[in-house]
């Protein structure tokens, strides 16, 4: 037998839900799929054209092992914070694969095998699967809900450990929707620089509010106080998951921010994984993304607006959103999470992702993507607002 890494230690067989949607798909039944967050397969008229044309006019695909990334490429990106009102110099600009490349490197900079990251849930869970990569353990601290969501800070701080070596946020959350509030801001700031611990804000959804929020602080990337990290990329920024770039914008104090700028640009030079095209392409690539960003933000406000008037009158309530694809929809508590979603993937044809997924504090939940077709997504509702009636 060969000895493999204790790093996948995770269960890698599928789960019982998975199971079963798949042994529908391959008895050839028609499944409605609410958990869809797939830009070029959702939009009908993905501008696959136009991004061939912004490939077709890059002139010169010479190879400049540049560890931050091209100069070129930075600019448009600082052009796109500019066009927000948000100040980020090229220089503290970093290119990155995607997110999760950004993380694992950021969890470099920072831990040694056995440190901590603290990271919220309910969340997306891709948090252990990178910490677990970089022998580095996550410890959550929760988020709570009474009409809208907020950090916890009481269990934040009491997270706190001498091992602790950074805050991660995301900001809007996945799945929850809500943003980072200017008072939790500044709290979150103060626990930072108390503790010495750099914040890594995950604002990979920071163009997708449903409705302007003056009491939101939608980036840390022009912040100064302390060290921190805001991730974004192409996947939501542009709408473009299959272009594998995204960036860190560092900000913070000046001394530290040349420590971490030095040794992160050591991290990417080993790597260099950026590629030239997608970095050449990046400023055309940025316009044609507006587009398709103007596109989901009008499905993504339309789908809610349905949800909201399909559950009416019924025992299903649809948890406050503020920004984000996704939306939760709250079950009456008779079945479990995986009895719900059972019962709605055989009698409705309908996939729908478990609360638990996203590590929701208890039961019972749903989850569903508001960039689904809207033809699907209301008849998918639809059909779970009849087995409501039913039950």
């Amino acid at each position: 037998m060969y000895a493999y890494s204790h790093r996948l230690s995770w269960s890698l067989p599928s789960n019982a839900f998975s199971n079963r949607v798949e042994a529908k798909r391959r008895a050839g039944t028609h499944l409605l799929d609410l958990t869809r967050s797939n830009p070029t397969e959702v939009l009908r008229d993905y501008p696959h054209a136009a991004i061939g044309e912004a490939y077709g006019n890059i002139n010169d695909f010479s190879y400049v092992p540049e560890a931050a990334g091209k100069r070129e490429a930075r600019e448009a990106i600082g052009s796109y914070y500019e066009q927000r009102g948000v100040a980020v110099s090229p220089d503290r600009l970093f290119l990155t694969a995607s997110t999760s490349e950004a993380y694992a490197l950021l969890f470099k900079l920072f831990c040694n095998p056995g440190d901590e990251i603290l990271a919220p849930i309910p969340s997306y869970p891709l948090f252990e699967y990178l910490a677990t990569l970089e022998s580095v353990r996550i410890v959550p601290y929760q988020l709570r809900y009474d009409g809208s969501w907020h950090i916890d800070f009481h269990h934040l701080r009491n997270q706190i450990s001498p091992r602790t070596r950074a805050v991660a946020i995301v900001n809007p959350n996945n799945p929850t929707g809500s943003l980072l509030k200017n008072v939790e801001a500044s709290e979150l700031l103060h626990i930072a620089q108390t503790h010495h611990l750099p914040i890594i804000s995950d604002e990979v959804f920071f163009d997708y509010t449903l409705v302007p929020n003056t009491n939101a602080t939608p980036t840390l990337a022009a912040q100064d106080s302390v060290l921190a990290f805001s991730l974004n990329g192409l996947s939501k920024a542009a709408g473009m998951p299959q272009m594998k770039l995204g960036w860190i914008a560092m900000s913070g104090p000046a001394p530290q921010l040349d420590i971490a700028g030095r040794n992160l640009e050591l991290l990417l030079d080993t790597y260099l994984s950026v590629g030239t095209p997608v970095q050449g392409a990046l400023p055309q690539l940025l316009k044609i993304g507006d587009g398709i960003r103007d596109q989901l933000v009008q499905r993504i406000r339309q789908n809610f607006v349905n949800l909201q008037w399909l559950l009416n009158n019924t025992a299903a309530t649809c948890l406050h959103i503020e920004a984000g694809w996704s939306a939760i929809v709250r079950l009456p508590n008779i079945l479990s999470e995986d009895h719900w979603t059972a019962r709605i993937l055989e009698e409705c044809g309908v996939i729908v992702q478990p609360g638990y997924f996203f590590d929701m504090p208890h039961e019972s939940y749903i989850v569903v993507s508001l960039i689904t077709p809207e033809d699907e997504f209301d008849a998918g509702i639809n059909t779970i607002r009849l087995l409501l009636a039913r039950i």
